[in-house]
């Protein structure tokens, strides 16, 4: 890794522990005086939504690199059964996908749940 993609690796790190919470901390503050009070919970809660959803995007991209790799590592090695892995990881991969939507699903649940 070079000295400059360490810079950006260190500044990336920053912004997800200290920046992203802050926001989510600030948010009923900025919402104004009309808006209704915010119990002390709410900002744990956004936090757990994006890690939630951050981890299983994060799960989900791996799934899916080593998925596609493996089919084509497998069709390279044998060209004529190209017809036959691809519907099957064209599948994997819908099934790997479908779970980051329900954890985007569930994590709008506890944000609906807990209101903001």
């Amino acid at each position: 890794m070079t000295n400059n993609n360490a810079r950006i690796a260190k500044l990336v790190a920053f912004a997800t522990a200290f920046l992203a919470p802050a926001i989510a901390f600030a948010a009923p503050a900025a919402a104004g005086a009309g808006a209704q009070q915010s119990g002390p919970n709410d900002g744990v809660y956004a936090i757990a939504m994006g890690l939630g959803m951050g981890i299983a995007a994060l799960g989900c991209g791996m799934g899916q690199g080593k998925a596609a790799g493996a089919a084509l590592e497998g069709i390279c090695r044998n060209p004529n059964s190209a017809d036959k892995v691809f519907t099957p990881m064209l599948l994997g991969l819908a099934f790997i996908e479908s779970l980051v939507i329900f954890t985007f699903v569930i994590a709008f649940m506890i944000f609906g749940r807990f209101g903001f």
